[in-house]
Parts: structure tokens; sequence; C-alpha cells
């Protein structure tokens, strides 16, 4: 950090100027109702629909495939699927409908529905160096998608934010150290996802083998247990606060996300209602879902999934957790659901499982192993996130400071 301070003392001690967007990038479009003296020019760009993208895809390709989405891994296509729609700049890039986020780029590319800037004059404006500023700046950019389906950003507002315009040299080692420090976080985001996927193994392996054993029994799950469906409920009726007579209205996102906001309903029937640690639900539709099972949470289950509830004292709650949630008995029910577009299960499926049953001391047994190694692997699954967290913290605190510079004040 020192020679950026250097740098900024000897090259703009009292401040740097401050430009809005439109003056120094040009874009892929015309835009409605911006004023035409801030779009004296565009850079058009081929876009693509997602579905035409998918039929380019060429995994050995070196043509980037620039979607609109932030999350999957990239994907490639070569020169010649490209066609008239290859591209080769150095640009950012902002999704057009969808998640505000930014993206870097310099090569050939095609593109999704993006907008697409390039940098007017990179001798006074670096095009890393911009796309850093908006991804500090994202939370603001996002504040400028607007719509109640799929949003869209009102470019007049982005075209007028106010960024910085240090020294070319400035920006440079900016971008230098704010390269590095993503190349550092990816490194141990890597590592910790090995020693993630280390722990899995290890549980999963010892789950198959505790939980067949050939001398047991083999019962049909139907045989100890009943079935309860859940509620559906109207939006409207679903309340962020909690009143005497109301529970809380359990959702998928309730069992896999530990920061949701909690969503009361007034109580409804017992059979809908979930006692927290002695039943377990069993997601019904979804291509990623249909299967799963959840234990530890208390009220009214929604009508994506359903309940079980065991009849007899002979199968431990915890024990049938670790059993049903092999991925063998998730494949299987996900399968048999419906293939991969909306695999549905109903209470015949779920009743017809095939359950491994020894003995109540043996399955106690069982558990306290298998607790024993999911507690392992949880220990870094949520070290994993928060000290990946702590680090983009860190990351942004520098982030921050980097990019903020004092204005030049202009004489009159």
């Amino acid at each position: 950090m020192s020679k950026i301070n250097d740098l900024i003392k000897e090259l703009c001690p009292d401040g740097v100027e401050y430009k809005k967007v439109w003056e120094v990038t040009t874009w892929d479009k015309k835009y409605n109702s911006v004023d035409k003296i801030m779009q004296p020019d565009i850079k058009k760009y081929n876009y693509l629909l997602a579905n035409q993208l998918n039929e380019i895809v060429d995994p050995d390709g070196d043509v980037l495939i620039l979607e609109t989405g932030i999350n999957g891994e990239k994907k490639y296509t070569n020169i010649d699927l490209a066609g008239d729609n290859l591209c080769n700049a150095e640009i950012i890039a902002i999704p057009w409908g969808g998640t505000p986020n930014v993206k870097y780029y310099k090569g050939k590319f095609v593109t999704g529905d993006n907008r697409i800037a390039i940098s007017n004059d990179t001798k006074l404006l670096d095009t890393k160096f911009l796309y850093y500023i908006f991804e500090n700046r994202m939370n603001e950019i996002a504040d400028f998608y607007r719509g109640s389906g799929i949003k869209h950003p009102e470019m007049k507002k982005i075209l007028l934010m106010n960024i910085p315009i240090p020294p070319l040299e400035v920006q440079e080692e900016i971008v230098r150290i704010l390269d590095k420090f993503g190349e550092l976080e990816a490194e141990l985001e890597a590592e910790l996802e090995a020693e993630l996927e280390a722990r899995k193994s290890q549980y999963e392996f010892w789950r198959e083998k505790l939980l067949n054993n050939g001398k047991y029994s083999v019962v049909s799950l139907g045989d100890y247990a009943t079935f309860s469906q859940g509620i559906q409920v109207d939006p409207k009726d679903q309340k962020d606060y909690c009143d005497d007579g109301m529970v809380p209205f359990l959702r998928i996102v309730d069992f896999v996300k530990d920061d949701e906001p909690p969503r009361y309903i007034i109580k409804p029937d017992k059979k809908y209602i979930k006692k927290e640690n002695e039943e377990m639900v069993m997601i019904r539709y979804g291509a990623s879902a249909a299967g799963k099972v959840f234990i530890n949470k208390y009220g009214a289950i929604a009508n994506n999934m359903f309940k079980i509830n065991l009849t007899t004292n002979e199968i431990d709650i915890k024990y049938l957790w670790h059993y049903l949630s092999q991925d063998k008995i998730y494949k299987s029910l996900n399968n048999t659901g419906g293939g991969s577009t909306m695999p549905a299960i109903n209470f015949k499926m779920a009743s017809s499982i095939q359950v491994v049953l020894p003995p109540k001391e043996e399955q106690n047994r069982i558990v306290k192993i298998l607790d024993k190694f999911e507690e392992l692997a949880n220990d870094i699954t949520v070290g994993l996130p928060a000290e990946i967290e702590l680090r983009r913290k860190q990351y942004e605190y520098y982030r921050n400071k980097l990019l903020s510079f004092e204005e030049l004040s202009v004489s009159e």
C-alpha cells in the first residue's frame, strides 16, 4: 500500500478530477430518456438469447460466452460458431435484466443481453479500473434496477454517476493491488473447498458402510410411518411478525438458509404442523430438491413438502434422517418422481422406500458415529463461508479505501 500512497502524494496530492460516466465511456446502444449529448457515439454488439448461446457451446473453444448471470462455470465457443456475433474488445458489462452485477473482459467473446461499455480513452480511464469502480458501487447500481418482474437498469442514472479519474499510473497500481486480492481470495476458497470435499467424502463413505449392513432386516417406510401434506398459504396471509395464535410458516428456504427472515401464519389444523426434532419433512417438488429431508424446525409446513410421522418407537428419527439422506435414496426418489424437469414425490413413493432396520441400540450407535462425521464436515462448512466472508469484507474495505479520492477543487 506504500507505493499507492507515494503515487497519490506525488501525482494528485490535492485530489482528483471527477467525471460523469457518460463523459468517459461509450455504450452498446442508444438508451431511452437519455439526452443525446450523453451518447454522441455507440459501439454496437450483437447479443444472443440464452438458448442461442447454449447451441454454440464448445468446451474446447477460446471465445468466451459472456452471459448475464453471476453463477456457474464460464462457457466458451469457437470463432466459427460465433460467426458474425464475434466480438474482440476490452469491456465491462452489466445485465440488461436480472441480478445486478458487473463483469470485466478483454479478448474474444460473444454476449448475451448485456449492456456493454468501453473506455473512450484508455490513457485517461483504464477499463479495469472502471470495472472496480462499478464493483465497489454495485449496491448503488442495484438501486437503479427497476421492474415488477425481471428488473432492468435505468441507464440514465448509471450514465450520470460521478466517478474519480486519478492519473493513469495510480489507476494501474490500484488495479494491480485489487487483482492480487482477488487471486489470494480464490486460492483460499479453493483450499477450503478441497478440505470440505475430503471431509464430506469421508462422511459419505462411513454412512454407506454403516447404514447398509446386510445382516439386518429391510422394511418399507410406510409400515412404520404416515405422511401429512403441507398447506397452501396465500402470500398476503403470511406475516413478518408473530402474534398470539400464530406459528412459523416453514418453506423450503427456511430449511436451507439460516438467515432467511421468518414468516408467520394463523395457526392451522395440527395435521399441517411439524413438531421440532420429532418429525421429518421431505421436499416434494423440484429437480434439485425433491427427496431431500430435514428435521429441527417447528411450524406449519408449505405444500411443496410433506411430513413423515413415525408411528413406532422402533426407528430413531435421527437414524432415519441419516438413512434417507443417502445419495442413492435421494437420487432414486428424484428420478422416479418424473425426471429432471419437475420431479414430484407422492405418498405412495415415500411409503415404498426400503429402510435397513437394525435394533434400536445399534441405530443409536450409528447415529453417534455419523453425527460426529457430520459435525466435522459442518465445522468447515460453517467455517468456510465465514472465512471467505471475512476475506471478502477485508477486500471490500481496502477496495473502498483505494477507490475513495478527494475531489479536486476547481478554481473560479
